[in-house]
This record gives structure tokens, C-alpha cells and sequence, in this order.
């Protein structure tokens, strides 16, 4: 019964994030975390790729919904002290990782649904790091207890994001806006916002979490959150089927063909979702809630988003030829390759760490 409730949730979500790709969303990235954060990135001056630049409301409203509903519910805990600068650099590691993919675990799925061979790639990627999480997490892993803080504490990155966002709409010149490319193509600002409250809701009260969804499968043999992901997949697949939009194609407008690094990529991501005790949007979620350490990881995932663009991390896109360029089949250049291998070195020196922490304890 409650793998049916949670399926009709993720039907839910997938067709907002199908309404978002219908008022203006790029179609393969409607309701992506890891590429809007990185526009968020971007839109704060932190990075200087002009074409990802935009402060996106939808992540404001993620962290919002989630706060709102965990007040109503009684459910807002502020919490902090799980070894917060190793939770900072795994969320760059693991926004590191997204950036080689070209997307976080949702891109991902919205990809497969538009019939994107490329993300199947990747997700055998997702799911390995994931099985090595579970690894480490079966030695005894732990970042070590959160404590009970002071709720001003937890009330402060959600307070932040809101008051840049209002910022973004009275002093719009103090931030970067982009004018061409992904960061220029989105939803009105409002509608944008709402979906976001909304996701953020449907997420803090079903326990949304892409890789705590095939973190169970594994496991505990358990599908109910990851029935969840099943229905976004399915309302999204149908929504591209509806709009001419779903092309079974190796790889789509905003992706590469290095299928290696698409695998290692969401390797990291995957990898560090487990280490880190959620996936990107699950770390959003928890911020809002009240959980500091989910809101370092946040910040992580913001610096990390520049590190990549600033020093070439991130992978470039595929490009078809054209009657003035031949075909490029795009991926990350040597430094982002050298930066994912170092990714993953530090994960497992992270997984190490916490399990001799844990034995040690």
C-alpha cells in the first residue's frame, strides 16, 4: 500500500516537473538540482560561465516547501556536528561528479525518459556507487551523531536563500543573469517557485531520495522509495511521448558521449549520496528541516559548481556537425578527468575513515 502512495507521489512530482519543461524549462533539465544549483553558482558570481548563470526559484522553493511543511508537521529539528568540513567537500565531490555526467540523479532520469541511451550508461554508475556506499556502510560507516542546536541555527541557510532570492527580484543588477544558453531558458520566476514549494513538500513528507531509493532495492530488498522514482520516470516518458520530445538517441541536447566518465561521474555521485546520507535534492530537504550539516553540504555543492567551471572540470557538451564543424563527442577535458579520479580516491578514503572511526568508537 505505501509503495502505491509513493509511486502516485513521484507521478506527482515527474508532471511538475513536466509543467515546468512546458512554461519554459530547458526540456532534459526541468527540475535537475545539480544544474541548478550550478546556475545559482553562477548567478552569485562564483563562477563566470556566462551561460549558466540564473538564480533558480526553484531551488529556494525546495528548501522552502520543506521547511514549511517540517513546521506544520512538528517535525523541524535543528541539528548539527556530524563532521561538517568532510560533509563541505563531499558535496563538492559529488557536485564535481554531477557536472561530468552534464546532471544529478534526477537529469538522470528525466533523461532516460526522453530515451537518452547516454543516462542508462550512467546509471550503471549511479547504482555502483551506490553498491559501494552500501559497502562501507555495512563495515559500520558514520560521519559520527548530529546534535540537538539551537533552531536559529537550522533557520539560517533556508533564511538566506530566500532573502537573495527577493534580492534577485529588487536588485536584479547585482547578480548575473544569463542571456544565451541553459541559464537563460526557464520557467516565469513564480510559476518556478510554486513548483518548487510544491516538490520541496512532496519530498519532505515521502522521504525522497534517489539514492536512498537504490540504496533500499540493495539492501533491504525494499522498492517503496524507489517506486517514487518509477513515477517520475513514467509520467515524464509519457509527457515526451505526448509532446514529440521522446527520441531513442545516444545522447541528447545537453549531454556527451565519453560513456566511461559518464559512468564515473555518477559513480562519484552515487557514491557520495550514500557517504553523505542522501542524494543532492535529499540534501536540500534536510536543510530545510533544520539538519546544519545537510546545509554545509549545500554550501559544498554551491563551491564546488565554480571549482568545476573555473577550473575546467565540467564536461563540455556533445555537438552534431554542422556544414562549418565536424561532430564532437564532448566530455570532460584531462583536468576533470584528474578531478573525478580524485573524487573518487577521497571518497574512499572517507569510507575508510568513517568505518575505523566507527570500530575505533
Amino acid at each position: 500500500m505505501r509503495s502505491r502512495k509513493l509511486l502516485l507521489w513521484g507521478i506527482v512530482t515527474g508532471l511538475i516537473a513536466a509543467a515546468l519543461a512546458y512554461f519554459g524549462n530547458p526540456k532534459n533539465m526541468a527540475i535537475c538540482i545539480a544544474c541548478f544549483v550550478r546556475d545559482i553558482s553562477g548567478s552569485l558570481k562564483f563562477h563566470q560561465a556566462a551561460v549558466v548563470q540564473y538564480f533558480r526559484p526553484e531551488i529556494v522553493g525546495f528548501i522552502l516547501g520543506a521547511f514549511i511543511l517540517a513546521l506544520v508537521k512538528n517535525e523541524f529539528r535543528s541539528t548539527a556536528g556530524s563532521s561538517p568540513m568532510i560533509r563541505f567537500f563531499l558535496g563538492m565531490a559529488m557536485m564535481i561528479g554531477a557536472l561530468v555526467f552534464l546532471g544529478c540523479p534526477t537529469r538522470m532520469v528525466l533523461r532516460m525518459a526522453s530515451g537518452e541511451i547516454s543516462a542508462y550508461i550512467g546509471l550503471i554508475g549511479f547504482v555502483g556507487g551506490v553498491a559501494t556506499g552500501i559497502f562501507f556502510l555495512k563495515k559500520g560507516y558514520s560521519l559520527g551523531r548530529s546534535q540537538v542546536t539551537k533552531k536559529a541555527s537550522g533557520m539560517i541557510l533556508p533564511v538566506v536563500f530566500v532573502l537573495l532570492f527577493i534580492a534577485t527580484l529588487v536588485v536584479p543588477g547585482k547578480f548575473a543573469f544569463s542571456e544565451s544558453g541553459p541559464g537563460s531558458i526557464h520557467a516565469p520566476w513564480l510559476i518556478s517557485l510554486a513548483a518548487g514549494v510544491a516538490v520541496g513538500m512532496i519530498a519532505q513528507h515521502t522521504r525522497m531520495c534517489f539514492a536512498g531509493g537504490v540504496r533500499d532495492v540493495i539492501l533491504i530488498r525494499n522498492f517503496e522509495l524507489f517506486s517514487i522514482l518509477v513515477g517520475i520516470f513514467a509520467s515524464m516518458t509519457v509527457y515526451n511521448l505526448i509532446k514529440g520530445d521522446f527520441n531513442l538517441t545516444m545522447f541528447g541536447p545537453v549531454a556527451h558521449a565519453q560513456h566511461l566518465w559518464n559512468i564515473l561521474g555518477l559513480y562519484v555521485v552515487g557514491f557520495s549520496a550514500i557517504l553523505l546520507g542522501g542524494c543532492p535534492l535529499r540534501q536540500l530537504i534536510l536543510t530545510g528541516q533544520g539538519s546544519s550539516d545537510a546545509a554545509v553540504t549545500v554550501l559544498g555543492m554551491l563551491i564546488g559548481a565554480a571549482v568545476a567551471h573555473n577550473f575546467g572540470f565540467a564536461a563540455a557538451p556533445a555537438a552534431a556537425a554542422t556544414a562549418d564543424a565536424a561532430a564532437v563527442a564532448g566530455g570532460p577535458s584531462t583536468a576533470g578527468m584528474i578531478a573525478v579520479v580524485v573524487c573518487i580516491a577521497f571518497l574512499f578514503g572517507v569510507g575508510f575513515y568513517g568505518t575505523k572511526k566507527e570500530a575505533n568508537s
